[in-house]
């Protein structure tokens, strides 16, 4: 799985790099974004609610989250 890396990426540019990314997948694709910002989580989730996207968080270590995003139709 393609994990992107946002650490010290404060936003818009993780939601530009998710942008990115979504052009060059396919349905069912997933990809991951790490991030120590819990701004940038919530940012996600405003911005793609409603998309055909599954969109799963989990705070792997105190103030790290890694959030998986999935193509669905």
């Amino acid at each position: 799985m393609l994990k992107i890396d946002c650490f010290g990426d404060i936003c818009p540019i993780p939601i530009l790099k998710i942008q990115k990314q979504l052009k060059l997948t396919n349905y069912g694709d997933k990809f991951m974004i790490i991030t120590d910002h819990s701004c940038v989580m919530e940012s996600i989730f405003d911005t793609f609610n409603g998309s055909n996207l599954k969109i799963d968080s989990n705070e792997v270590m105190n103030g790290v989250w890694e959030i998986t995003i999935k193509r669905i139709k």
